[in-house]
């Protein structure tokens, strides 16, 4: 175990968060490690919405270079970030045991708007047409930065609020007083799983990380992934995926959904399939959206983000 193990992480609060608690179960296990922080371009251009970026991955491209060049040996990334295709040459090592998957809005003390007008800042599309789907006559802005930032700007705001992930507050403590669990928004596929990713010819610390794997995190976000994969979302689209598994029953009671922009449309399956069914339960509840009309509406919604590019 003489190798030092280097943990590539962006430089935010939350990411470096992230870093130390893979460094300490790998500590824990005896290897040895180094944190190396890395600026992504995600982190330095915060005046456009992430889509206007034509880049998926925009927050793990910056550490994919530097574990190709050999700068850093591993990344830790929140697992929604992801791309669900990796670089050739790096593979998912490991998963960690899954956090909070719900969506919180922050707010300033006042619910009153919820029966009226309101205005909620979100950078996702997802959360943008979730709420425009249940809040028809609300209207959303664009919330860039990370955690901090966007605190920072909902309080010099005048805003009625801002959608987060409860587990990105909960891992720093900054979940404030004045929040409500959304729990009948479908959260981002892999919402509240960390990933672990390393270069695929590195066995040394593939074997380190295997040991990290949470096998039940692992099922659930590869069937997401997949179901994100399948209808080609990318980072871009609205869409929505939970599985959870059900030991008792032995089964994986799977909701996804893909939304319009504006909210207005909303395909969704929500199903209970045997554990049998996982390698391809994503794959097959994406083809029944697309079949269904989802191809038509996923056309309309890359030609009207490409329009805003």
């Amino acid at each position: 175990m003489n190798k030092i193990i280097r943990i590539g992480t962006r430089d935010s609060e939350l990411a470096l968060w992230q870093a130390h608690n893979v460094e300490k179960r790998l500590n824990d296990l005896g290897y040895k490690t180094e944190i190396v922080a890395v600026k992504s371009t995600g982190d330095i251009i915060l005046d456009k919405p992430l889509y206007e970026l034509g880049i998926t991955g925009i927050f793990t491209k910056t550490l994919d270079i530097a574990m190709i060049n050999g700068q850093v040996d591993i990344a830790v990334h929140s697992m929604k970030d992801v791309p669900t295709a990796l670089p050739t040459g790096i593979v998912q090592a490991a998963v960690l045991e899954r956090a909070n998957t719900v969506d919180v809005l922050v707010h300033k003390g006042n619910l009153d708007f919820l029966e009226g007008n309101g205005t909620i800042a979100t950078g996702s599309l997802r959360r943008q047409a979730q709420w425009l789907h249940k809040y028809p006559t609300h209207k959303t802005v664009d919330l860039r930065g990370n955690i901090n930032t966007r605190m920072q700007k909902l309080r010099e705001s005048d805003w009625n609020g801002a959608v987060f992930a409860a587990a990105g507050l909960e891992r720093i403590n900054l979940k404030p007083t004045d929040f409500i669990d959304l729990d009948w928004m479908i959260p981002a596929p892999a919402q509240g799983a960390m990933v672990v990713v390393a270069m695929q010819n590195d066995n040394f610390t593939l074997d380190a990380l295997s040991e990290l794997n949470d096998i039940e995190t692992e099922i659930c976000t590869y069937i997401e992934r997949q179901f994100l994969r399948t209808l080609e979302g990318g980072c871009t689209a609205p869409i929505g995926a939970l599985a959870k598994y059900n030991e008792e029953e032995d089964s994986i009671h799977f909701q996804g959904a893909l939304f319009s922009l504006d909210g207005k449309e909303k395909m969704e399956v929500n199903k209970i399939f045997a554990i049998e069914e996982w390698k391809k339960l994503g794959f097959h509840a994406a083809q029944e959206i697309l079949e269904n009309g989802g191809a038509e509406l996923m056309k309309a919604i890359k030609a009207s983000l490409q329009k805003k590019n």
